[in-house]
């Protein structure tokens, strides 16, 4: 998977399906099985786990990459049974709900859930921004590599604009530090690194949420001073929530689901919407026309 370039996450979660794979079929090594206890597997997902069409898929394309690229085993026409598509309507809060989550977190955090508020980022978005990414000038914050490998432009909340410079300030200060230490190196993609050999150690790619301390890096074992850890943004967003009285189940994709529905309140059309949460297709954006006050048609009860 390394050879392959595939993301971190990608290795861990296809390790994870791999493990799962083989314990279902109590051990038994890949080698010697075949389609058909792929089949068997992915139709016990579906069947028994009741698992959403899109996990199916991640553990098809984790066992299909192991047979495929690794053990060269030609698995043919699978033919397991398909995961029943489930359309949920996303949680979403109210202004006066976000606001209240967000009072109740510390500073940088609060910083953090605003940008997914605000701008409609995914949480592993909001981890990967660089201090280059933050344009004061053109009022932009620019993804990069987001979901699916694209880059995309999304509005800077005029709001954040003071708490972001003094964010960058922060980071700055904190990377001369580094530097002064030894370390200061950061993670850039490997191509990256070919072409521009001094940019892990510049200012400009440094993360704009760093982690409290310089680590190993996962791979490679160089220390390096990575981006927060999602779990400590999704510990605090709970105790705010609880501190709060909200009982919503509430999550980092909550805020941006939220941006979006705040979006159509205020009559943006869905293309527009589309294009800052990086959504492929359209009827993906379309889902939040379900969830304003009046509903999807606009009705009013009875009872008002």
């Amino acid at each position: 998977m390394r050879a392959s370039r595939l993301a971190l996450t990608t290795e861990r979660t296809y390790l994870h399906w791999v493990r799962s794979f083989i314990r279902f079929h109590r051990y038994r090594h890949p080698r010697d099985m075949a389609a058909t206890e792929v089949d068997q597997y992915l139709s016990w997902l579906a069947a028994e786990r009741r698992v959403s069409p899109a996990t199916q898929a991640i553990a098809l394309n984790a066992l299909v990459f192991m047979f495929q690229r690794h053990l060269r085993i030609e698995l043919g026409v699978l033919q397991f049974q398909r995961a029943r598509p489930k359309r949920r309507l996303p949680a979403v809060l109210t202004h006066a709900e976000a606001l209240a989550i967000i009072e109740r977190l510390p500073r940088r955090i609060a910083l953090f859930v605003s940008i997914l508020y605000g701008a409609g980022l995914r949480q592993a978005e909001c981890c990967m921004l660089r201090i280059k990414d933050i344009d004061f000038g053109m009022n932009e914050i620019v993804v990069r590599m987001g979901k699916g490998a694209k880059d995309r432009r999304t509005v800077l909340p005029g709001q954040l604009r003071d708490d972001l410079a003094m964010q960058v300030e922060f980071v700055t200060r904190l990377h001369a530090a580094d530097i002064a230490e030894g370390f200061g190196e950061v993670y850039i993609p490997e191509a990256l690194a070919r072409k521009y050999p001094h940019a892990c150690r510049a200012t400009g790619w440094q993360f704009l949420f760093p982690n409290r301390a310089p680590a190993p890096d996962p791979v490679t074992g160089v220390i390096r001073r990575h981006h927060v850890h999602p779990s400590w943004i999704r510990k605090n967003i709970k105790t705010a929530r609880l501190a709060a009285g909200i009982h919503k189940h509430v999550t980092c994709h909550t805020f941006r689901h939220s941006f979006a529905t705040r979006l159509l309140e205020r009559g943006y059309d869905l293309r527009t919407i589309q294009e800052l949460l990086g959504h492929t297709d359209i009827t993906t954006t379309e889902i939040y026309t379900h969830v304003l006050n009046k509903g999807g048609r606009g009705v009013t009860g009875p009872l008002g």
